[in-house]
């Protein structure tokens, strides 16, 4: 098996700093690091009967609408404020270097559907645990969460309300 870690780049002090970021751009450009990576991350939740995926903006579309279509589920996008069109729900929440907010439109999710919440990194939890935030407002049950990358030393998974999955710890 080929090693398909190499293919995520950390980036020193971006966008602030102190800050690593992790670029995954080399892994989607790589079509078999990109079908490693989906497989990784929906593969835990085959059988668990999800309705919807829930993508966080911006990375986590890639691999939600992705991971949907695998699990035979809907893809509901979570964004940035402004960018849906019609009547959204809010969450404000604090990221490492920061404050930020995600909205999910009202009408995304059904009551009782169960919902699997993903994006590309973990770091301290705050943008997850939103995204978790606003499935339960809208009376939808996380069942799980899954990422690429998990910062193990910042313990984001501690903030999440549900299990978190992670592909690769760093």
């Amino acid at each position: 098996m080929t090693d398909f870690t190499r293919l995520v780049r950390d980036v020193p002090d971006w966008p602030t700093p102190g800050i690593v970021y992790k670029d995954i751009t080399p892994l989607l450009a790589s079509p078999e690091g990109l079908a490693w990576a989906v497989d990784r991350m929906y593969e835990p939740f085959v059988g668990q009967h999800v309705d919807r995926v829930v993508g966080i903006e911006s990375r986590g579309f890639i691999f939600g609408s992705a991971i949907a279509r695998a699990l035979g589920a809907g893809f509901v996008p979570v964004r940035k404020p402004g960018k849906l069109p019609r009547a959204t729900r809010r969450c404000d929440y604090r990221l490492e270097y920061g404050t930020d907010a995600l909205e999910m439109h009202v009408d995304a999710l059904v009551e009782g559907e169960r919902v699997l919440v993903v994006d590309d990194v973990l770091a301290t939890g705050g943008t997850m645990a939103a995204a978790c935030g606003l499935v339960a407002e809208l009376g939808a049950e996380a069942i799980g969460a899954t990422v690429l990358i998990r910062l193990a030393a910042l313990d984001g998974a501690e903030r999440v309300p549900v299990a978190v999955h992670a592909v690769l710890d760093a």
